[in-house]
């Protein structure tokens, strides 16, 4: 049938059921066809027919994804003028040889991610862009070099091991590299800060990466993602980071860095998320007084397991901006380098502008990713440190923060007043050493320590019934929640929960996940 179409140019046969074999000979018969795409199918085999010398001159695009394919398909390799190959989420084992990829001279894309590859003998091409190899069982690289023209690396989730090859460095083309979930050790080459002025993306979380944080952004750059978490890295954050002035998210999660609050960070102006758990940062959150705004854009802000100290700065949280208002007045986290990318945005995939962050709850990690949109997660999680005294008001001022977690510090003081709160107020532990100050502009509060009396026992449940009909307990218990061991919730979230009525996605999370535990000592 197709055979006759003589000057058919594409062909789409994507997201079928077809299964069996496919003639090659038949569809090489359209002398004209530039771009097929067989993705999404149960293909299992191909047939190039008796006798016959199938080529395929003028392809230009193949995408052969998800079609069960379990080797590398022979009659690519007279397909001379084939720019775009896309054989990802097949069962391609072993190695692809030199000789498979051979007049590949004008290949710009190559995606072979989600496949069983072990070895790749070389780099295909001399003018590749995009070259995607994430999800295999790859042990190492070519030797040979990476060709200069890359803008798109991605080998996350591999076998890698060893160190990162030199000629990372000569890419100066370079916008996004992924070499994150490896087994990569050694020191984090110095020139990877600086090698190219167009990198957004950089990383390299989930390796073995000793050593200390080179310096990035010494002269001009674009950086807007930098992901080093969950290594070994250790010493200073170096200060050029400031330079950054593109910079989004950050993450230095899960590492040995020791240093204090990097305030100086608070002139980035884009500065979204910024991720410091489980390091060795120390010392008070000083804000510094020539930065203004500091952090004014910041969405997510994790500094639990640290060794911070002392009070809580009121002008760290007046110049939270982005949480005083709704998130979606700010422009989405990689939309510029999605709108850079024209012509190649579908080239790029999903994993352009994806990135993870784990979110800690009292009880859970949560992973959030984040691909072509702004974070739909904001917070702010200080837990596991040493901070003491008062939390500051202006906290209630956050509208737009969704987790707040202050748990395990040595906070003493907590406030309850203005927030139109109910009922009867709970007695015994932290509840009896509350001064009536603290309950001030509740109106509808009674018992001790104030001085109104409580008529029923028991708050009425109607208002604050489940769908399904199990009873929400009394806002105490999500103000309260863990209060015993240290946990705070916002007073804003609190308020939220008696204005609205019905947040349900925060109520069936408290009851799911988190069991009153009033016995495991308390601050």
């Amino acid at each position: 049938m197709f055979s006759k179409l003589e000057n058919l140019l594409t062909l789409d046969l994507s997201s079928n059921s077809f299964s069996g074999v496919i003639k090659l000979d038949v569809l090489s018969k359209l002398k004209r066809l530039m771009k097929l795409n067989l993705s999404n199918n149960t293909l299992l085999s191909w047939s190039t027919g008796s006798g016959s010398n199938t080529t395929f001159q003028e392809l230009d695009t193949l995408y052969f994804s998800s079609c069960n394919v379990r080797q590398f398909p022979n009659f690519l390799r007279s397909a001379k003028k084939l720019s775009l190959l896309d054989l990802s989420n097949n069962s391609i084992q072993g190695s692809i040889f030199k000789w498979e990829s051979e007049g590949w001279e004008q290949l710009i894309v190559l995606n072979l991610s989600y496949n069983s590859l072990t070895g790749l003998e070389h780099f295909p091409g001399k003018n590749l862009k995009f070259l995607d190899l994430r999800s295999n069982q790859l042990h190492n690289l070519p030797l040979t070099p990476l060709p200069p023209s890359l803008q798109g690396f991605w080998i996350s989730n591999n076998n890698l091991t060893g160190k990162i090859p030199p000629s990372i460095c000569n890419l100066t083309s370079l916008d996004v590299l992924d070499m994150s979930r490896n087994y990569l050790g050694g020191v984090i080459p110095a020139c990877l800060g600086n090698f190219s002025h167009e990198i957004l993306n950089i990383n390299l979380q989930m390796n073995k990466f000793r050593g200390k944080i080179p310096d990035f952004c010494v002269d001009d750059n674009a950086l807007m993602n930098l992901a080093l978490n969950d290594n070994q890295l250790e010493g200073l954050l170096p200060r050029s980071l400031s330079n950054c002035t593109s910079l989004k998210f950050l993450n230095l999660a899960n590492n040995k860095l020791s240093d204090t609050f990097p305030h100086w960070l608070g002139v980035l102006p884009d500065l979204q998320v910024l991720i410091l758990r489980f390091n060795n940062f120390q010392g008070p959150l000083s804000i510094s007084s020539d930065t203004k705004p500091s952090f004014s854009s910041l969405q997510i802000a994790d500094l639990s397991q640290n060794k911070f100290t002392g009070l809580l700065p009121t002008t760290f949280f007046q110049n939270l901006d982005a949480l005083k208002h709704a998130i979606s007045k700010h422009k989405s986290m990689f939309q510029e380098a999605w709108e850079n990318l024209g012509l190649y945005q579908h080239l790029a995939l999903d994993y352009y502008g994806q990135i993870s962050v784990n979110v800690t709850t009292k009880r859970s990690d949560i992973e959030l990713e984040y691909k072509r949109s702004l974070p739909i997660f904001s917070g702010i999680d200080f837990s596991s440190n040493k901070f003491y005294g008062k939390i500051p008001d202006v906290i209630g001022q956050l509208h737009a923060i969704h987790m707040l977690n202050l748990s395990d510090n040595n906070f003493i003081v907590l406030n309850f007043s203005d927030n139109n709160l109910v009922g009867p107020i709970p007695q015994g532990n932290q509840f009896d050493t509350f001064e009536n100050d603290s309950y001030h502009g509740n109106l509808g509060l009674c018992g001790f320590p104030l001085t109104k009396q409580c008529d029923e026992p028991k708050p009425p449940p109607s208002k604050f019934k489940e769908d399904e009909g199990s009873p929400i307990s009394f806002l105490w218990k999500l103000v309260m929640m863990g209060y015993g061991c240290g946990a705070v919730l916002g007073l804003s979230t609190g308020y939220i929960v008696f204005t609205t009525g019905r947040p349900w996605w925060f109520v069936r999370m408290v009851e799911r996940d988190w069991k009153p535990n009033f016995t495991s000592g308390s601050n």
